[in-house]
């Protein structure tokens, strides 16, 4: 992995642990709906002019139904739930229970293909389970009257991105670019009806709507195409990598930004999730690249 690489994974991570961030900021005051909606707007709209820029075509009328069950499964379903979790939980709590998406995405394809699941995978799954055990259990957040389902509506995001990731394998090949631009306008079609069921609580100031804005543009529109260069340039499973550096950058800019508290309990099951995840996908860290790092 060259130099460029390396820093691509490592900004890709800090960004997307810092999605965690900005929707613990935005949505106590504009609601799971709404903030999601503003979202998935400002991420097409910002993909829209790039695909225009590098003339990228969407392909809406072929790829119209791919599209629509890709957002559904990997942006307007897990973005509402983490948004409805994110009122409560810490964004360390909830970078954390966002890593244990490769495992769910693990077992749902193995139920999907009719295999058995080894007993790696097992290993992998019970580890995981006590990890988020662990992490949630013992912290405070999981006192407070509703964490039990801000809790479950974190995990059931998750799951959906297994759905999605499973779901991306089997269905025909759209070019990766298209796949982000299209699956955002769709995401945003399907979240609109939730908008008048779930009104913003609050009113919303520049603060807030830069921290929406940042959450579009940056942690779903720039985020994808640093991660979609990264697959192109190094291979998806080099890519995973970023499932276990973002974790990280969730809790340090909790603590940077929000002044959340890092218990022990948070950094032990935070490596128990990784470890867990780490056996579920058969991930084998190759540090030899560090070694052969090019010129940026």
């Amino acid at each position: 992995m060259s130099t460029a690489n390396l820093l691509r994974l490592v900004l890709l991570a800090s960004i997307w642990g810092g999605s965690f961030l900005f929707m613990r900021i935005a949505a106590p005051v504009l609601g799971p709906a709404v903030l999601i909606e503003y979202r998935l707007i400002f991420a097409a709209g910002f993909l829209a002019v790039v695909g225009f820029v590098m003339k990228k075509p969407l392909g809406w009328r072929t790829h119209w139904k791919h599209y629509f069950i890709l957002g559904l499964f990997n942006s307007a379903i897990p973005f509402v739930l983490f948004a409805y979790a994110a009122r409560m939980l810490p964004a360390s709590v909830l970078s954390v229970l966002n890593a244990t998406a490769p495992m769910w995405g693990a077992l749902i394809g193995a139920v999907w293909q009719r295999q058995m699941v080894s007993g790696r995978v097992l290993a992998g799954l019970v580890l995981g389970t006590c990890g988020v055990a662990l992490l949630v259990g013992l912290d405070h957040a999981s006192a407070r009257a509703g964490a039990a389902l801000a809790i479950a509506a974190a995990l059931l995001a998750s799951f959906n991105y297994g759905i999605a990731s499973t779901y991306a394998k089997t269905a025909q090949a759209v070019e990766p670019f298209a796949n982000a631009h299209g699956s955002m306008w769709a995401a945003a079609l399907l979240t609109l009806p939730l908008v008048p069921l779930m009104p913003s609580p609050g009113s919303p100031t520049m603060g807030i709507m830069a921290a929406a804005f940042a959450l579009g543009v940056l942690c779903s529109g720039v985020a994808y195409l640093i991660y979609y260069k990264l697959i192109r340039d190094v291979g998806a499973t080099s890519a995973l990598t970023v499932t276990f550096l973002s974790p990280l950058f969730g809790i340090l800019w909790g603590v940077l930004f929000l002044g959340e508290t890092v218990g022990w309990h948070t950094l032990a099951g935070s490596a128990i999730v990784i470890a867990g995840t780490a056996l579920v996908t058969g991930f084998k860290p190759n540090f030899g690249w560090l070694r052969r790092t090019e010129p940026v």
